[in-house]
């Protein structure tokens, strides 16, 4: 950034000058509203709104100063309560780590003099393995060939759970593609993905994804529109209005559920992320490195992408087949 002259700052978005009024307000604004602010992904921001706050409302802190106050003892009190509200552990780990993430950003603005998070252990229970069950790859194949291909639903739905099953997309990251994120880079097809964090990363879309991709283009109308959701619902009885991203439940009622159902797998047995879980599971199987599928996922922590990992978990190599009597 250039130097500022005459200690004036200028608004890049209009060009004009701060009010001495404004830049007093920015001055003021306290640092965990400049933490809350720079989080870009709408459901992480929902969440960790709501965890900061249920951390805020149960220590008593009001107002900035009071987050200096907090210590240790704090955190270790809030996660016993949280444990005796029967919360699930993920949900415990995650609510730790929000006010974890809060606490390292005031260290960094000198708003706090240390992360009372540190050295406060998080729920381990279930965490060594994910919990999203993984298809079999004869179930896989099954679902991917269960939508009829002579709709336009049955195409949409074929496209989407090729998108699923070969690039283990979230649900959200579906949902949020356009027709334009879909770019050619270094002569290869490659979806760019909204991830958590608002970190961009670009997959390349595999053959069989290009193929469903383009005859539900083809059929849907709207493949030269770049603005465009990539995935639109094919009827719309209430507005009329189909040019809009298809909700995360949908795909999940509509998509994923509906088709496992009717290759015989119980509805509460599947969901969205059992594919992403599926799509990871089978490319580690395949000898692909756990780093690159780390980068492929969007993880940021490598340790996430080995609850993936059932490389040395496959129910064939229990004991219990070794057992002879």
């Amino acid at each position: 950034m250039g130097a500022v002259q005459n200690s004036e700052i200028f608004l890049h978005n209009s060009g004009r000058r701060l009010t001495a009024i404004e830049f007093q307000h920015l001055a003021d604004v306290p640092p965990e509203a400049e933490w809350f602010a720079n989080i870009e992904n709408h459901n992480t921001k929902r969440a960790y709104k709501n965890d900061v706050g249920d951390f805020m409302q149960f220590a008593g802190v009001v107002a900035s100063s009071d987050f200096r106050l907090v210590k240790r003892s704090h955190l270790i009190a809030w996660r016993q309560q949280l444990e005796s509200r029967n919360l699930e552990p993920a949900t415990v780990r995650r609510k730790l780590s929000a006010v974890a993430s809060l606490f390292d950003f005031l260290c960094e603005a000198n708003a706090v003099a240390f992360n009372p998070a540190d050295g406060v252990k998080r729920p381990s229970h279930g965490a060594n393995e994910g919990k999203s069950p993984a298809l079999g790859d004869e179930q896989a194949a099954k679902i991917l060939e269960a939508p009829p291909p002579d709709t336009l639903k049955g195409l949409r739905d074929r496209a989407i759970l090729s998108t699923l099953l070969f690039h283990g997309l979230r649900r959200a990251e579906l949902c949020a593609l356009t027709v334009g994120d879909l770019e050619s880079r270094r002569g290869l097809l490659h979806f760019r993905v909204n991830g958590k964090g608002g970190k961009i990363r670009f997959v390349p879309v595999h053959a069989h994804t290009i193929q469903r991709v383009n005859d539900y283009l083809a059929g849907a109308g709207h493949g030269d529109d770049a603005d465009a959701p990539l995935f639109c619902p094919v009827r719309n009885p209430v507005t009329g209005e189909l040019r809009k991203a298809l909700s995360g439940s949908a795909v999940f009622e509509n998509v994923v559920k509906k088709y496992a159902r009717q290759i015989g797998i119980e509805a509460n047995a599947i969901c969205v992320h059992g594919l992403r879980a599926t799509a990871a599971t089978n490319a580690l199987d395949h000898d692909a490195d756990i780093a690159k599928v780390q980068e492929w996922l969007g993880h940021s922590n490598i340790a996430t992408t080995r609850l993936y990992d059932r490389r040395t978990m496959k129910p064939e190599d229990s004991p219990t087949f070794k057992v002879s009597y």
